[in-house]
């Protein structure tokens, strides 16, 4: 199948983003927008995000082949409630989410007997809103497909296409698989960030000038992953909370494994994980997934 039109539900960072990725990549695919906050509306218009932005979601969905949730996971049901009985006979349902096990549930709950197939860009900055997208966000980034069982293959393979007419690398992975890969590649890094900053934060009252002012490199990047957007972080280790308990036990286990290193002077030990962790950096260099620059690229 052929996707020529494409409804966005959500225009905030990402469905932003996609909006102008296919008016820059894709002009011949016809966009149509809508966001529940009035206000959202109004800004996404100013910016162009989407050809048109819609006072409703039925008119949003009426001619899409695509429809993309741009929401939080958590309401990733409700919005496919709202949509359901207004989409055209065919249409794809996608998203946008960061777990999928629970989105798939939902939408497939929803959406009975509907064409679904969850995806997650694997892409995104720390800032949110209408005016936070830009074209190029998915640009040599992954977005991975989790299709349920049984899904059709060409609307897969449709839905694959748009993907990689915006600048994406396809990955195809089981629902579960993915909630693990992304609980250790960005749930449990995320959760790490808020906490370290969550501790800063509690000693504001002694420190707060100093944690400010002598912010060093890996705070500093702490800090930037902390400000990212709470409702949908929220949502996330609410709705991957199984896998993030998992990985988070296993994290658990291996802090506590360098405590007893340091108590015990153990340098072999700290050595050998040090040295392990810098060939992560460098793998994930060589696949083009980050800027190799000193210091992430700040400029001196």
């Amino acid at each position: 199948m052929s996707i020529q039109s494409v409804a966005i539900i959500g225009l905030g960072l990402l469905g932003g983003s996609i909006g102008l990725a296919v008016q820059d990549r894709a002009s011949d695919i016809t966009t149509t927008g809508y966001d529940a906050d009035a206000d959202v509306r109004g800004k996404a218009a100013e910016r162009g995000l989407v050809g048109t932005v819609c006072t409703s979601v039925s008119d949003a969905v009426a001619e899409a082949d695509l429809v993309i949730l741009c929401v939080p996971v958590g309401a990733m049901g409700s919005a496919a409630a709202e949509i359901a009985g207004h989409l055209k006979p065919g249409a794809i349902i996608s998203d946008v989410g960061s777990s999928k096990q629970s989105v798939l549930e939902d939408l497939s709950a929803a959406l009975p007997g509907l064409t679904v197939i969850p995806a997650h860009p694997v892409a995104g900055t720390e800032q949110s809103g209408p005016e936070a997208g830009f074209a190029t966000l998915f640009e040599n980034r992954w977005c991975i497909l989790t299709p349920p069982d049984g899904a059709d293959e060409a609307s897969v393979e449709a839905l694959a296409d748009f993907w990689r007419t915006l600048g994406s690398k396809i990955e195809i992975m089981d629902a579960e698989h993915h909630d693990l890969v992304l609980a250790v590649t960005s749930h449990i890094p995320h959760l790490i960030a808020y906490t370290i900053v969550g501790t800063a934060s509690d000693l504001e009252d002694v420190t707060r000038s100093e944690v400010i002012k002598y912010s060093a490199g890996g705070f500093r990047d702490f800090t930037r992953i902390a400000a990212s957007d709470p409702t949908m972080w929220r949502d996330v280790f609410l709705q991957n909370r199984s896998a993030v308990l998992e990985m988070l036990g296993r994290f658990t286990e291996d802090l506590t494994a360098l405590q007893r290193a340091i108590r015990s002077g153990d340098g072999e030990t700290l050595h050998e994980l040090f040295s392990r962790t810098r060939a992560i950096r460098r793998g994930i260099i060589e696949e083009g997934q980050d800027d190799p620059s000193p210091d992430f690229g700040r400029g001196h």
